[in-house]
Protein backbone atom coordinates (compact mmCIF):
# COMPACT_ATOMS: atom_id res chain seq x y z
CA UNK A 1 0.00 0.00 0.00
CA UNK A 2 1.65 3.54 -0.81
CA UNK A 3 2.35 5.97 1.58
CA UNK A 4 0.51 9.42 1.70
CA UNK A 5 2.19 11.95 2.36
CA UNK A 6 1.78 15.14 3.41
CA UNK A 7 3.92 18.92 3.71
CA UNK A 8 3.32 21.51 4.98
CA UNK A 9 5.36 24.82 3.12
CA UNK A 10 6.60 25.12 -0.32
CA UNK A 11 9.45 26.82 -0.37
CA UNK A 12 13.18 25.27 0.18
CA UNK A 13 12.40 22.51 2.81
CA UNK A 14 8.73 21.49 1.80
CA UNK A 15 9.69 21.43 -1.90
CA UNK A 16 12.68 19.26 -1.36
CA UNK A 17 11.34 16.93 0.57
CA UNK A 18 8.59 15.80 -1.93
CA UNK A 19 11.27 16.07 -4.57
CA UNK A 20 13.17 13.29 -2.33
CA UNK A 21 10.63 11.36 -1.91
CA UNK A 22 9.02 10.76 -5.13
CA UNK A 23 12.79 9.87 -6.52
CA UNK A 24 12.14 7.13 -3.65
CA UNK A 25 8.71 5.98 -3.82
CA UNK A 26 7.06 6.66 -6.94
CA UNK A 27 3.64 5.34 -5.49
CA UNK A 28 3.56 7.65 -2.59
CA UNK A 29 0.85 9.65 -2.43
CA UNK A 30 2.44 13.96 -2.26
CA UNK A 31 0.97 16.45 -1.61
CA UNK A 32 2.21 19.84 -0.40
CA UNK A 33 0.14 22.93 1.22
CA UNK A 34 1.22 26.49 0.42
CA UNK A 35 -0.89 29.44 2.21
CA UNK A 36 0.56 32.11 -0.67
CA UNK A 37 0.22 32.26 -4.34
CA UNK A 38 3.49 30.44 -5.36
CA UNK A 39 5.32 27.56 -4.29
CA UNK A 40 9.76 27.07 -4.63
CA UNK A 41 10.02 30.26 -5.22
CA UNK A 42 14.12 32.07 -4.77
CA UNK A 43 13.70 33.28 -1.32
CA UNK A 44 17.02 35.02 -0.97
CA UNK A 45 16.79 36.60 -3.93
CA UNK A 46 14.16 38.87 -3.72
CA UNK A 47 15.43 42.13 -2.59
CA UNK A 48 17.00 42.25 -6.46
CA UNK A 49 13.97 42.44 -7.83
CA UNK A 50 14.31 46.29 -6.16
CA UNK A 51 17.18 47.03 -8.10
CA UNK A 52 16.08 45.60 -11.71
CA UNK A 53 18.28 42.74 -11.26
CA UNK A 54 15.91 40.83 -11.43
CA UNK A 55 13.12 42.98 -13.25
CA UNK A 56 10.28 40.08 -13.99
CA UNK A 57 9.36 38.87 -10.40
CA UNK A 58 7.59 35.44 -12.37
CA UNK A 59 11.24 34.66 -12.61
CA UNK A 60 11.71 34.73 -8.96
CA UNK A 61 9.11 31.63 -9.17
CA UNK A 62 11.25 28.38 -9.90
CA UNK A 63 8.32 25.93 -10.28
CA UNK A 64 4.82 26.30 -10.42
CA UNK A 65 1.91 23.31 -9.35
CA UNK A 66 1.59 22.57 -12.84
CA UNK A 67 5.19 21.60 -13.22
CA UNK A 68 5.06 19.92 -10.09
CA UNK A 69 2.56 17.47 -11.30
CA UNK A 70 3.47 17.59 -14.50
CA UNK A 71 7.45 16.75 -14.01
CA UNK A 72 7.61 14.92 -10.38
CA UNK A 73 3.39 13.75 -10.21
CA UNK A 74 3.40 16.32 -7.10
CA UNK A 75 -0.11 17.98 -5.68
CA UNK A 76 0.91 21.35 -5.14
CA UNK A 77 -1.48 23.16 -3.18
CA UNK A 78 -1.40 26.91 -3.17
CA UNK A 79 -3.30 29.54 -1.39
CA UNK A 80 -3.97 26.49 0.94
CA UNK A 81 -3.43 27.20 4.88
CA UNK A 82 -3.07 24.42 6.87
CA UNK A 83 -4.72 25.59 10.11
CA UNK A 84 -4.56 22.68 12.30
CA UNK A 85 -2.97 19.44 13.16
CA UNK A 86 -5.18 16.15 14.47
CA UNK A 87 -2.65 13.74 15.27
CA UNK A 88 -5.56 11.25 17.14
CA UNK A 89 -7.35 11.60 13.04
CA UNK A 90 -3.22 11.42 11.47
CA UNK A 91 -5.27 14.32 9.67
CA UNK A 92 -4.52 18.03 8.98
CA UNK A 93 -7.90 20.63 8.80
CA UNK A 94 -6.87 22.96 5.63
CA UNK A 95 -8.61 26.83 4.94
CA UNK A 96 -8.70 27.58 1.50
CA UNK A 97 -7.33 31.24 1.74
CA UNK A 98 -9.60 32.53 -1.10
CA UNK A 99 -13.13 31.02 -0.15
CA UNK A 100 -12.99 30.66 3.64
CA UNK A 101 -13.85 26.74 2.76
CA UNK A 102 -12.27 24.05 5.61
CA UNK A 103 -11.57 20.43 4.57
CA UNK A 104 -9.46 17.94 6.42
CA UNK A 105 -6.74 16.05 4.68
CA UNK A 106 -5.32 12.16 5.87
CA UNK A 107 -1.64 11.50 6.28
CA UNK A 108 0.42 8.48 6.82
CA UNK A 109 3.41 10.72 7.08
CA UNK A 110 3.51 14.70 7.93
CA UNK A 111 6.37 17.10 7.14
CA UNK A 112 6.21 20.55 8.44
CA UNK A 113 8.30 23.31 6.75
CA UNK A 114 6.33 26.01 7.86
CA UNK A 115 9.73 28.46 7.34
CA UNK A 116 9.80 32.23 9.69
CA UNK A 117 7.56 35.41 9.92
CA UNK A 118 9.29 38.82 9.35
CA UNK A 119 9.41 39.92 13.11
CA UNK A 120 7.47 43.32 13.53
CA UNK A 121 7.45 44.73 16.70
CA UNK A 122 4.02 46.49 18.13
CA UNK A 123 4.77 50.11 17.41
CA UNK A 124 2.82 52.69 16.61
CA UNK A 125 2.65 53.06 13.04
CA UNK A 126 3.75 49.92 12.09
CA UNK A 127 0.51 49.03 10.49
CA UNK A 128 0.76 51.51 8.10
CA UNK A 129 0.18 51.35 4.57
CA UNK A 130 3.74 52.24 3.45
CA UNK A 131 5.45 49.83 6.15
CA UNK A 132 6.85 46.40 4.36
CA UNK A 133 8.23 43.33 5.06
CA UNK A 134 10.12 40.68 2.93
CA UNK A 135 9.65 37.55 3.34
CA UNK A 136 7.63 36.34 -0.38
CA UNK A 137 7.38 36.99 -4.03
CA UNK A 138 3.89 39.07 -3.06
CA UNK A 139 5.93 41.02 -0.49
CA UNK A 140 8.74 42.35 -3.02
CA UNK A 141 6.29 42.96 -5.72
CA UNK A 142 4.33 44.76 -3.49
CA UNK A 143 7.02 46.75 -1.70
CA UNK A 144 8.64 47.72 -5.46
CA UNK A 145 4.72 48.65 -6.43
CA UNK A 146 4.35 51.29 -4.11
CA UNK A 147 7.87 52.58 -4.42
CA UNK A 148 7.70 53.18 -8.07
CA UNK A 149 3.83 54.38 -8.20
CA UNK A 150 4.52 56.58 -5.31
CA UNK A 151 8.01 58.19 -6.44
CA UNK A 152 9.13 57.43 -3.20
CA UNK A 153 12.92 58.50 -2.47
CA UNK A 154 13.51 58.25 1.11
CA UNK A 155 13.03 55.28 2.58
CA UNK A 156 13.47 53.78 6.02
CA UNK A 157 15.43 49.90 6.35
CA UNK A 158 14.82 48.57 9.72
CA UNK A 159 17.51 46.15 10.86
CA UNK A 160 21.14 45.28 9.12
CA UNK A 161 21.38 41.51 8.44
CA UNK A 162 20.86 39.85 5.16
CA UNK A 163 17.59 40.99 4.00
CA UNK A 164 18.21 44.24 5.33
CA UNK A 165 21.52 45.10 3.80
CA UNK A 166 20.35 43.73 0.59
CA UNK A 167 17.21 45.40 0.55
CA UNK A 168 19.36 49.07 1.20
CA UNK A 169 21.53 48.45 -1.63
CA UNK A 170 18.91 47.36 -4.37
CA UNK A 171 17.15 50.47 -3.11
CA UNK A 172 20.34 52.50 -3.51
CA UNK A 173 21.15 51.01 -6.86
CA UNK A 174 17.16 52.20 -7.88
CA UNK A 175 18.59 55.70 -6.83
CA UNK A 176 16.98 55.87 -4.02
CA UNK A 177 18.05 57.49 -0.42
CA UNK A 178 18.26 54.45 1.82
CA UNK A 179 18.54 54.97 5.73
CA UNK A 180 19.34 51.42 7.34
CA UNK A 181 18.73 51.60 11.26
CA UNK A 182 20.20 49.32 13.35
CA UNK A 183 19.46 48.94 17.39
CA UNK A 184 22.86 47.20 17.76
CA UNK A 185 26.53 48.34 17.39
CA UNK A 186 27.39 47.00 13.93
CA UNK A 187 25.41 45.05 11.48
CA UNK A 188 25.65 41.09 10.28
CA UNK A 189 25.70 39.50 13.70
CA UNK A 190 28.27 36.79 12.36
CA UNK A 191 30.89 39.39 11.35
CA UNK A 192 33.43 40.58 14.57
CA UNK A 193 33.11 44.23 15.45
CA UNK A 194 36.69 45.08 13.57
CA UNK A 195 35.60 43.25 10.60
CA UNK A 196 32.28 44.59 10.36
CA UNK A 197 33.48 48.42 10.46
CA UNK A 198 34.98 47.57 6.70
CA UNK A 199 31.21 46.77 5.41
CA UNK A 200 30.20 50.00 7.54
CA UNK A 201 32.73 51.90 5.38
CA UNK A 202 31.27 50.89 2.15
CA UNK A 203 27.63 51.37 3.02
CA UNK A 204 28.52 54.81 4.00
CA UNK A 205 30.56 55.54 1.15
CA UNK A 206 27.75 54.19 -1.29
CA UNK A 207 25.51 56.72 -0.08
CA UNK A 208 23.37 54.86 2.75
CA UNK A 209 22.53 56.50 5.67
CA UNK A 210 23.44 54.07 8.35
CA UNK A 211 22.13 54.75 12.08
CA UNK A 212 24.07 52.03 14.89
CA UNK A 213 23.20 52.03 18.54
CA UNK A 214 19.51 53.43 17.55
CA UNK A 215 16.36 51.13 17.53
CA UNK A 216 13.31 52.65 16.01
CA UNK A 217 10.17 53.73 18.13
CA UNK A 218 7.19 54.78 15.67
CA UNK A 219 6.45 54.88 12.05
CA UNK A 220 5.23 58.71 11.16
CA UNK A 221 4.05 59.57 7.35
CA UNK A 222 7.18 61.01 6.34
CA UNK A 223 9.52 59.63 8.69
CA UNK A 224 10.59 57.36 11.32
CA UNK A 225 11.63 58.16 14.78
CA UNK A 226 14.41 56.61 16.82
CA UNK A 227 14.47 55.75 20.58
CA UNK A 228 16.85 58.58 20.53
CA UNK A 229 14.41 60.98 19.73
CA UNK A 230 15.86 61.55 15.92
CA UNK A 231 13.76 61.81 13.18
CA UNK A 232 14.58 60.15 9.95
CA UNK A 233 13.09 61.11 6.38
CA UNK A 234 10.91 58.26 5.06
CA UNK A 235 7.97 57.77 2.96
CA UNK A 236 8.40 54.11 2.94
CA UNK A 237 9.47 51.38 5.38
CA UNK A 238 10.85 48.18 5.17
CA UNK A 239 11.18 46.19 8.54
CA UNK A 240 13.81 43.61 8.38
CA UNK A 241 14.61 43.13 12.24
CA UNK A 242 14.71 39.47 11.69
CA UNK A 243 12.26 36.03 11.98
CA UNK A 244 10.49 33.97 14.39
CA UNK A 245 9.81 30.55 13.45
CA UNK A 246 6.49 29.77 12.75
CA UNK A 247 5.61 27.06 15.75
CA UNK A 248 1.82 27.98 16.36
CA UNK A 249 1.02 24.87 14.31
CA UNK A 250 3.15 22.74 16.50
CA UNK A 251 2.27 24.29 19.47
CA UNK A 252 -1.48 23.74 19.18
CA UNK A 253 -0.56 20.09 18.14
CA UNK A 254 1.30 19.60 21.43
CA UNK A 255 4.76 19.07 19.81
CA UNK A 256 7.65 19.73 21.44
CA UNK A 257 8.94 23.22 21.25
CA UNK A 258 13.24 23.07 22.18
CA UNK A 259 14.68 25.73 24.12
CA UNK A 260 15.46 28.24 21.56
CA UNK A 261 11.53 28.70 20.58
CA UNK A 262 12.56 26.46 17.45
CA UNK A 263 10.14 22.94 16.99
CA UNK A 264 12.04 19.76 18.71
CA UNK A 265 13.68 17.74 16.24
CA UNK A 266 15.75 14.11 16.95
CA UNK A 267 18.76 13.81 14.23
CA UNK A 268 16.27 12.41 11.72
CA UNK A 269 14.47 15.56 12.03
CA UNK A 270 11.17 13.61 13.62
CA UNK A 271 9.22 15.31 16.18
CA UNK A 272 8.21 13.87 19.09
CA UNK A 273 5.21 12.66 17.15
CA UNK A 274 7.17 9.66 14.99
CA UNK A 275 4.56 10.61 12.17
CA UNK A 276 5.46 14.23 12.16
CA UNK A 277 8.91 15.86 10.59
CA UNK A 278 9.81 18.71 10.70
CA UNK A 279 12.79 21.31 8.40
CA UNK A 280 13.96 24.65 7.44
CA UNK A 281 13.73 27.60 9.40
CA UNK A 282 10.91 26.76 12.54
CA UNK A 283 13.41 24.12 13.80
CA UNK A 284 16.07 24.54 16.49
CA UNK A 285 19.34 22.45 15.22
CA UNK A 286 22.92 20.89 16.92
CA UNK A 287 25.37 23.30 16.63
CA UNK A 288 28.41 21.26 15.50
CA UNK A 289 31.37 23.43 17.14
CA UNK A 290 29.49 24.81 20.11
CA UNK A 291 27.44 21.86 21.49
CA UNK A 292 24.60 24.11 22.07
CA UNK A 293 20.66 24.33 20.57
CA UNK A 294 20.75 27.17 17.30
CA UNK A 295 18.19 27.81 14.95
CA UNK A 296 19.84 28.55 11.83
CA UNK A 297 17.50 30.09 8.53
CA UNK A 298 19.64 29.48 6.00
CA UNK A 299 18.51 27.71 2.64
CA UNK A 300 21.37 25.00 2.53
CA UNK A 301 21.04 23.14 6.15
CA UNK A 302 17.02 23.22 5.00
CA UNK A 303 18.09 21.45 1.66
CA UNK A 304 20.10 18.42 3.95
CA UNK A 305 17.76 18.65 6.57
CA UNK A 306 14.57 17.76 4.05
CA UNK A 307 17.30 14.99 1.95
CA UNK A 308 17.29 13.29 5.73
CA UNK A 309 13.57 13.51 6.97
CA UNK A 310 12.55 11.92 3.62
CA UNK A 311 15.11 9.31 3.71
CA UNK A 312 14.31 8.71 7.32
CA UNK A 313 10.78 7.42 6.32
CA UNK A 314 11.93 5.07 4.10
CA UNK A 315 14.45 3.61 6.52
CA UNK A 316 17.35 5.16 4.89
CA UNK A 317 20.21 6.12 7.91
CA UNK A 318 21.36 9.53 8.00
CA UNK A 319 24.51 11.13 10.09
CA UNK A 320 23.73 14.25 11.61
CA UNK A 321 26.64 16.16 11.83
CA UNK A 322 25.18 19.75 12.93
CA UNK A 323 25.28 22.86 11.34
CA UNK A 324 28.15 25.78 11.47
CA UNK A 325 26.31 28.20 9.52
CA UNK A 326 28.09 29.19 6.37
CA UNK A 327 26.37 32.21 4.65
CA UNK A 328 27.63 34.87 2.10
CA UNK A 329 26.54 38.31 0.72
CA UNK A 330 27.50 41.20 -1.45
CA UNK A 331 27.56 44.39 0.41
CA UNK A 332 27.63 46.87 -2.76
CA UNK A 333 31.48 46.25 -4.14
CA UNK A 334 32.73 44.40 -1.50
CA UNK A 335 31.90 40.81 -1.00
CA UNK A 336 31.83 38.86 2.52
CA UNK A 337 31.35 35.59 4.02
CA UNK A 338 31.92 33.80 7.41
CA UNK A 339 31.21 30.43 8.60
CA UNK A 340 31.72 28.76 11.85
CA UNK A 341 32.04 31.16 14.94
CA UNK A 342 33.07 34.51 15.73
CA UNK A 343 34.36 36.02 18.86
CA UNK A 344 31.68 36.55 20.77
CA UNK A 345 30.11 33.38 20.18
CA UNK A 346 33.47 31.55 20.95
CA UNK A 347 33.13 34.03 24.54
CA UNK A 348 29.27 32.65 25.06
CA UNK A 349 30.49 28.81 24.82
CA UNK A 350 33.83 29.23 27.31
CA UNK A 351 35.88 28.17 24.32
CA UNK A 352 39.91 29.17 24.87
CA UNK A 353 40.20 30.62 21.29
CA UNK A 354 42.93 33.06 19.63
CA UNK A 355 42.63 34.16 16.18
CA UNK A 356 44.03 35.50 13.09
CA UNK A 357 43.95 38.69 10.97
CA UNK A 358 45.52 38.68 7.56
CA UNK A 359 45.50 40.72 4.68
CA UNK A 360 47.26 39.16 1.23
CA UNK A 361 46.14 39.64 -1.77
CA UNK A 362 43.14 37.42 -3.42
CA UNK A 363 45.53 36.57 -6.11
CA UNK A 364 49.30 37.23 -7.73
CA UNK A 365 49.19 41.00 -7.22
CA UNK A 366 50.84 41.69 -11.02
CA UNK A 367 47.70 40.56 -12.37
CA UNK A 368 44.47 42.98 -13.55
CA UNK A 369 42.24 42.37 -10.48
CA UNK A 370 44.12 41.50 -7.82
CA UNK A 371 43.16 43.16 -4.41
CA UNK A 372 44.13 42.58 -1.26
CA UNK A 373 41.57 40.31 1.03
CA UNK A 374 40.62 40.78 4.91
CA UNK A 375 40.62 36.98 6.78
CA UNK A 376 40.53 36.72 10.02
CA UNK A 377 40.36 33.22 11.29
CA UNK A 378 39.46 31.60 14.78
CA UNK A 379 41.17 28.64 16.41
CA UNK A 380 41.03 26.62 19.44
CA UNK A 381 43.88 26.94 22.06
CA UNK A 382 45.80 24.64 23.33
CA UNK A 383 44.53 22.27 20.01
CA UNK A 384 44.52 24.56 16.93
CA UNK A 385 41.45 23.24 16.03
CA UNK A 386 39.47 25.84 13.73
CA UNK A 387 36.49 27.11 14.81
CA UNK A 388 35.68 29.64 12.70
CA UNK A 389 36.25 32.47 9.67
CA UNK A 390 35.57 35.62 8.31
CA UNK A 391 36.38 37.04 4.58
CA UNK A 392 35.97 40.61 3.02
CA UNK A 393 37.11 41.14 -0.36
CA UNK A 394 36.42 42.26 -3.43
CA UNK A 395 37.52 38.91 -5.13
CA UNK A 396 36.45 35.46 -4.28
CA UNK A 397 35.56 35.41 -0.69
CA UNK A 398 33.25 32.27 -0.65
CA UNK A 399 35.96 30.05 -1.97
CA UNK A 400 38.22 30.83 1.15
CA UNK A 401 35.19 30.58 3.22
CA UNK A 402 34.21 27.11 1.83
CA UNK A 403 36.98 25.87 1.58
CA UNK A 404 37.26 26.42 5.38
CA UNK A 405 33.96 24.87 6.18
CA UNK A 406 34.85 22.20 4.93
CA UNK A 407 38.31 22.00 7.71
CA UNK A 408 35.51 22.74 9.96
CA UNK A 409 33.34 19.71 9.10
CA UNK A 410 36.07 17.26 9.03
CA UNK A 411 37.52 18.30 12.73
CA UNK A 412 40.79 20.35 10.94
CA UNK A 413 43.15 22.04 12.48
CA UNK A 414 45.83 24.96 11.58
CA UNK A 415 48.37 22.04 10.88
CA UNK A 416 45.54 20.11 8.43
CA UNK A 417 45.15 23.99 6.88
CA UNK A 418 48.55 24.55 6.66
CA UNK A 419 49.23 21.35 4.90
CA UNK A 420 46.22 21.64 2.10
CA UNK A 421 46.95 21.41 -1.44
CA UNK A 422 44.53 23.92 -3.10
CA UNK A 423 44.72 24.81 -6.93
CA UNK A 424 46.85 27.45 -7.94
CA UNK A 425 47.44 30.05 -10.80
CA UNK A 426 48.07 33.54 -10.73
CA UNK A 427 44.39 34.51 -12.40
CA UNK A 428 42.87 32.85 -9.43
CA UNK A 429 44.79 33.25 -6.43
CA UNK A 430 48.65 32.58 -5.06
CA UNK A 431 50.66 29.98 -4.52
CA UNK A 432 50.56 30.06 -0.59
CA UNK A 433 46.48 30.58 -0.66
CA UNK A 434 44.92 32.78 1.70
CA UNK A 435 43.94 29.76 3.73
CA UNK A 436 47.44 28.60 3.72
CA UNK A 437 48.61 31.42 4.33
CA UNK A 438 45.92 32.22 7.68
CA UNK A 439 47.18 28.60 8.95
CA UNK A 440 50.97 29.63 8.71
CA UNK A 441 50.43 33.03 11.03
CA UNK A 442 48.29 30.91 13.15
CA UNK A 443 51.01 28.70 13.93
CA UNK A 444 52.87 30.94 14.83
CA UNK A 445 50.88 32.58 17.60
CA UNK A 446 49.68 29.41 18.60
CA UNK A 447 53.62 27.85 19.50
CA UNK A 448 54.28 31.34 20.68
CA UNK A 449 56.62 32.39 18.34
CA UNK A 450 54.89 35.55 17.96
CA UNK A 451 52.78 38.05 20.30
CA UNK A 452 49.82 40.09 18.44
CA UNK A 453 47.83 43.04 19.27
CA UNK A 454 44.32 43.90 18.03
CA UNK A 455 43.40 46.69 15.57
CA UNK A 456 40.67 47.38 18.27
CA UNK A 457 43.55 47.96 20.97
CA UNK A 458 45.46 50.42 19.03
CA UNK A 459 43.58 53.90 19.86
CA UNK A 460 44.24 53.18 23.62
CA UNK A 461 47.77 52.53 22.88
CA UNK A 462 48.13 55.45 20.96
CA UNK A 463 45.91 57.81 23.97
CA UNK A 464 48.64 55.85 25.92
CA UNK A 465 51.59 57.26 24.45
CA UNK A 466 52.94 53.42 23.60
CA UNK A 467 55.80 52.89 21.64
CA UNK A 468 54.73 52.16 17.91
CA UNK A 469 57.35 51.43 15.25
CA UNK A 470 55.81 51.95 11.57
CA UNK A 471 57.87 49.54 9.68
CA UNK A 472 56.73 51.07 5.97
CA UNK A 473 59.46 53.31 3.96
CA UNK A 474 59.47 56.29 4.62
CA UNK A 475 57.18 57.80 1.70
CA UNK A 476 54.23 55.33 2.86
CA UNK A 477 55.08 56.64 6.20
CA UNK A 478 54.63 60.29 5.16
CA UNK A 479 51.37 59.49 3.25
CA UNK A 480 50.01 58.55 6.59
CA UNK A 481 50.72 57.25 9.75
CA UNK A 482 49.75 56.63 13.46
CA UNK A 483 50.17 60.42 15.33
CA UNK A 484 52.57 58.85 17.74
CA UNK A 485 54.17 56.14 15.99
CA UNK A 486 58.04 56.40 15.05
CA UNK A 487 59.24 55.02 11.64
CA UNK A 488 61.89 52.30 11.20
CA UNK A 489 61.45 50.72 8.11
CA UNK A 490 62.09 47.05 7.61
CA UNK A 491 65.05 47.70 5.39
CA UNK A 492 66.62 50.10 8.44
CA UNK A 493 65.39 48.47 11.38
CA UNK A 494 68.70 46.25 11.82
CA UNK A 495 70.86 49.68 11.92
CA UNK A 496 68.60 51.12 13.95
CA UNK A 497 68.41 48.86 16.52
CA UNK A 498 69.72 51.76 19.72
CA UNK A 499 65.98 53.33 18.66
CA UNK A 500 63.89 49.85 19.74
CA UNK A 501 63.60 50.21 23.62
CA UNK A 502 63.96 46.88 25.50
CA UNK A 503 63.07 48.32 28.91
CA UNK A 504 58.79 48.61 27.39
CA UNK A 505 56.76 46.82 25.23
CA UNK A 506 57.19 47.42 21.16
CA UNK A 507 54.40 47.76 18.98
CA UNK A 508 55.03 47.27 15.35
CA UNK A 509 52.99 47.36 12.38
CA UNK A 510 53.35 47.89 8.43
CA UNK A 511 50.73 48.07 5.78
CA UNK A 512 49.40 44.83 6.02
CA UNK A 513 51.32 42.62 8.90
CA UNK A 514 53.61 41.11 6.36
CA UNK A 515 56.39 43.60 7.14
CA UNK A 516 55.96 44.27 10.30
CA UNK A 517 56.10 40.15 11.49
CA UNK A 518 59.62 40.02 9.72
CA UNK A 519 60.64 42.42 12.12
CA UNK A 520 59.20 40.88 14.86
CA UNK A 521 60.37 37.80 14.36
CA UNK A 522 64.29 38.84 13.72
CA UNK A 523 64.14 40.89 17.01
CA UNK A 524 62.58 37.92 18.83
CA UNK A 525 65.66 36.02 17.89
CA UNK A 526 68.01 38.80 18.55
CA UNK A 527 66.48 38.55 22.17
CA UNK A 528 63.84 40.74 22.72
CA UNK A 529 61.03 39.13 24.27
CA UNK A 530 58.27 42.31 24.85
CA UNK A 531 57.47 43.26 21.19
CA UNK A 532 53.74 42.53 19.50
CA UNK A 533 53.00 42.25 15.43
CA UNK A 534 49.88 44.71 15.40
CA UNK A 535 47.27 42.26 13.67
CA UNK A 536 45.99 43.70 10.49
CA UNK A 537 47.96 46.68 10.48
CA UNK A 538 47.96 50.19 9.21
CA UNK A 539 45.50 49.00 6.96
CA UNK A 540 43.40 46.98 9.30
CA UNK A 541 43.56 49.73 11.47
CA UNK A 542 41.87 52.46 9.05
CA UNK A 543 39.34 50.42 8.02
CA UNK A 544 38.22 49.90 11.95
CA UNK A 545 38.81 53.84 12.78
CA UNK A 546 37.01 55.66 10.12
CA UNK A 547 33.37 54.91 10.41
CA UNK A 548 33.66 55.15 13.84
CA UNK A 549 35.44 58.68 13.37
CA UNK A 550 33.14 59.92 11.25
CA UNK A 551 30.14 59.19 12.78
CA UNK A 552 31.48 60.52 16.45
CA UNK A 553 33.07 63.39 14.91
CA UNK A 554 35.86 62.19 17.23
CA UNK A 555 39.49 62.79 16.51
CA UNK A 556 41.70 60.52 14.35
CA UNK A 557 44.60 58.65 15.46
CA UNK A 558 45.70 58.51 12.32
CA UNK A 559 47.66 62.03 10.37
CA UNK A 560 45.46 60.14 6.94
CA UNK A 561 43.79 56.54 6.15
CA UNK A 562 44.93 54.31 4.13
CA UNK A 563 42.54 52.22 2.74
CA UNK A 564 44.51 50.44 -0.10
Amino acid sequence: MSKRILIVGGVAGGASVAARIRRLDEDAEIVMFERGPHVSFSNCALPYHLSGDIADSNRLVLMNPEKFDDQYKIEARTNSEVVKINRDKNTITVKNVQSGEEYEEAYDKLVLSPGANPIVPPLEGVNSDHVFTVRNVVDIEKLNTHVQKEHIEEIAVIGGGFIGIEVAENLAHAGKKVSLVEAQDQVMAPFDNDMVQILHKEMMDKGINLVLSDGIDKVEENAIVLQSGKKVGAQAVVMAIGVRPETALAKDAGLEIGVTGGIKVNHNYATNDKDIYAVGDAIEVHHKITGQKTRLALAGPAQRQARAAADHIYGIPHRNTGVIGSSAIKVFDLNAASTGINEKTAKAANIDYDYVYVIPTDKVGIMPGSNVMHFKLLFEVPTGKILGAQAIGKGNVDKRIDVIATMIMMNGTLEDLKELELVYSPVYGTAKDVVNFAGLVGLNILNGQVKQVKVSDIRDLVESDAYIIDARERKEYEAGHLVNAKNVPLSEFRNRLEEIPTDRPVYIHCRSGQRSYNVVASLNNMGYDNVYNVSGSFLGVSLYEYFTDQVKERNPIVTKYNFK
